[in-house]
């Protein structure tokens, strides 16, 4: 594997930093800015390294007396562990997490007014006063949702079985609004995961360990394809997710989420995220 690639993108303005599994796409706007970039740069160099000396660790389901050691592992087992006794390791958050650290030493480096660092779709926010950030929502108003300094929201995650991890659910999507992208990470995979159809012919699944050997789900198996369901069918199988996700926000584990299953949106949260919005 070839050490840490750390580039502009063709723009001349955003920041590509790639490692082995990690891809981000880095941006900052301030008088920090230059710092801040030079400071997520050495960051980075460090992060896999870091991960994959814990890594049998955060493959296992997290337990109370879990206790990695870098940062990153420690927020990774740390955004999961709301979702125990139910099996989720703390790989469920790694995206989020590592975008949550990188924007740490940004942040640290000098005063931004804003600034982001997207981790393949999951996006750590910095927002200073009068700062905003429009993140790509799937099925929200305009395909977007627009992030004010004053909203709690500082992380965005979306997960799905058409996404690039393995999914125990059938969403199509679940985007979740948090105030960590850790914990949008962690919130999305699980609630994704809990919009099914558990007894359904229609969703064809595969054991994960044999679309992906080191998989952390092991034998279980994932969902590999969804045929076309009945209008009732997407109901049921949205219901299970919406009801995680209202469970989740009422204990401030996330602040919105909308969940989209062939053609299908229901949303936990924020109104403003919902069809219905669209010219109110």
């Amino acid at each position: 594997m070839q050490g840490p690639q750390v580039a502009y993108l063709p723009d001349g303005q955003r920041l590509h930093l790639h490692h082995g599994p990690i891809d981000l796409i880095v941006d900052a706007d301030g008088a920090g800015r230059a710092a801040a970039l030079r400071a997520a740069a050495r960051r980075f160099g460090t992060i896999l390294e870091e991960l994959v000396g814990e890594l049998d660790l955060l493959r296992a389901a997290v337990t109370g007396g879990m206790r990695p050691q870098s940062r990153v592992a420690r927020e990774m087992a740390a955004a999961v562990a709301p979702f125990a006794p139910d099996f989720v390791t703390p790989m469920a958050a790694v995206a989020g997490a590592v975008a949550d650290e990188i924007l740490r030493v940004m942040v640290a480096a000098g005063p931004l007014r804003r600034a982001y660092v997207n981790n393949g779709g999951d996006v750590a926010l910095h927002l200073a006063a009068g700062a905003r950030f429009v993140a790509a929502v799937v099925g929200a108003p305009g395909g977007r949702a627009v992030i004010e300094a004053d909203s709690p929201v500082r992380g965005v995650a979306t997960s799905g079985w058409r996404g690039r991890s393995h999914s125990l659910g059938i969403a199509d999507s679940v985007t979740v609004l948090a105030r960590a992208a850790a914990q949008a990470d962690a919130a999305a995979t699980m609630i994704a995961n809990a919009v099914d159809l558990p007894d359904s012919a229609k969703v064809l699944r595969r054991p994960a360990c044999e679309l992906s050997p080191d998989s952390d789900l092991g034998e279980r198996p994932v969902t590999v394809d969804v045929l076309p369901l009945t209008p009732q069918e997407a109901d049921d199988a949205l219901r299970r997710g919406a009801a995680l996700a209202e469970i989740c926000r009422s204990r401030g584990t996330i602040v919105a989420a909308l969940l989209v299953l062939q053609g299908q949106v229901r949303v936990v949260g924020d109104p403003m995220l919902a069809p219905q919005a669209v010219g109110g």
